[in-house]
């Protein structure tokens, strides 16, 4: 089954996007009222397809229901920001 919507997978605490079978996702841990995004994954197969920009924007998304403020450890995320300052105002 593929997800054309970013999940929130609680148990392993990442936000999911498969596609064509294969899982991009982004780990995060939560603290109090933050939420540290570490690292995001995208299989080899998938790169260069968009797959992480719709990821991570779709997390942003999620993450603003949350009501959580964003530290973002990953470089991948870092730059993700830097291109969409809209979602500037969720950073811790």
């Amino acid at each position: 089954m593929e997800n054309k919507h970013v999940i929130n997978n609680e148990a392993r605490k990442r936000f999911e996007l498969e596609k064509n079978g294969k899982p991009a996702f982004i780990e995060y841990k939560i603290m109090g009222d933050k939420i540290l995004l570490l690292s995001t994954q995208v299989p080899e197969e998938l790169s260069g397809q968009g797959v992480g920009s719709k990821l991570a924007g779709q997390t942003f998304e999620i993450i603003e229901t949350m009501d959580l403020k964003v530290v973002p450890i990953c470089s991948f995320i870092q730059g993700w920001l830097k291109k969409h300052p809209e979602k500037q105002h969720l950073l811790a």
